[in-house]
């Protein structure tokens, strides 16, 4: 496509867990000749490959992708880092004539990336030493109950395994008396960095959940117990943040627990047709984003062409 650099926007493709974001991205990558940026929170992570559903070798193959295997499982990496991460590679892309084209389930990586971060507090030591204590005297659950008094918002949409964010937050009420959901409401996320056009594939729920069933029996077959049991021996133990995800923490419970397998894949299954539910509630808070069956493919790439070609001075009509 023979468009002006300076002008180019940004393709965004989000979606439930399993809908085929991945397939979908490496079509329309291909069609308008350029490359996937990943925006899946777990797949920056090195040696999480099947549990993760990331683009298999084959895939990669087709049309190069970025922000894979970017760090090892132990090594600190959120919302902010992956922004200052993707921006280079987008002002990249758009300097060479490429419209980027980022696929992920992760709206938080997608907010920050093309509307910027909320700026948080600064971190206290004292506070979050005292928050630790308290950890091992209630448990993360007990935290995530304390924090849904305080913070009723930010508690209702962490999930309570959410560790990582359940702390900070606490630190932050505690350390100023405000709750993080209002600073995150005050900055509004107004403003968007880029043009984009931005795309959800969905499905009716109930094939979404067949397919979230059959892609773990899958994951299964192809390795991900092994997966898991190989992580443990390179020392990425289950207390830390990745391993918590799903699948890598049933499975390592079961390897290190002798939870039964069948148990641990049922709930795999169950929380993951949660998360996915999840994921279109963010979603459906982005009005920029199109939603569209994910069966009609070629009625989504040639809305998507027609958009970029719009948004790019391409051609005058959306065909809205």
């Amino acid at each position: 496509m023979n468009l002006d650099h300076a002008e180019l926007p940004v393709v965004l493709i989000a979606g439930p867990t399993a809908v085929g974001k991945t397939a979908f991205s490496i079509d329309l990558a291909s069609l308008l000749d350029t490359e996937i940026v990943n925006a899946d929170s777990m797949q920056v992570y090195r040696f999480m490959d099947i549990g993760t559903a990331k683009p298999t070798p084959r895939e990669r193959a087709l049309v190069k992708h970025h922000l894979l295997d970017v760090v090892r499982p132990d090594e600190p990496f959120d919302a902010a880092r992956y922004g200052e991460l993707a921006r280079p590679v987008l002002e990249e892309l758009h300097r060479r004539g490429k419209v980027p084209v980022v696929v992920g389930g992760t709206g938080l990586y997608m907010k920050v990336l093309t509307r910027g971060i909320c700026p948080g507090a600064p971190g206290d030591h004292e506070v979050r030493e005292r928050l630790l204590l308290r950890e091992k005297e209630i448990g993360l659950r007990g935290l995530h109950e304390e924090l849904a008094r305080v913070d009723p918002v930010l508690g209702g949409r962490l999930h309570p395994n959410d560790r990582q964010r359940i702390l900070r937050a606490l630190e932050v009420y505690q350390a100023t008396g405000k709750r993080l959901s209002e600073r995150q409401e005050e900055h509004r996320f107004e403003g968007s960095l880029y043009r984009t056009v931005k795309i959800f594939l969905t499905l009716e729920r109930d094939e979404i959940y067949e397919r979230i069933d059959r892609r773990v029996h899958r994951m299964i077959e192809e390795g991900f117990l092994d997966e898991v049991a190989r992580l443990l021996d390179m020392g990425f133990g289950p207390d830390l943040r990745p391993m918590q995800s799903l699948g890598y923490r049933q499975l390592a419970r079961h390897l290190g627990e002798g939870w039964p397998l069948d148990e641990a894949i049922h709930d795999i299954q169950k929380e993951t047709r949660r998360y996915a539910k999840r994921q279109m509630t963010w979603f459906r808070g982005d009005p920029e984003f199109r939603w569209f069956d994910a069966r009609h493919t070629e009625e989504i790439m040639d809305w998507a062409v027609r958009r970029v070609r719009s948004l790019s001075g391409g051609a005058d009509a959306e065909g809205e």
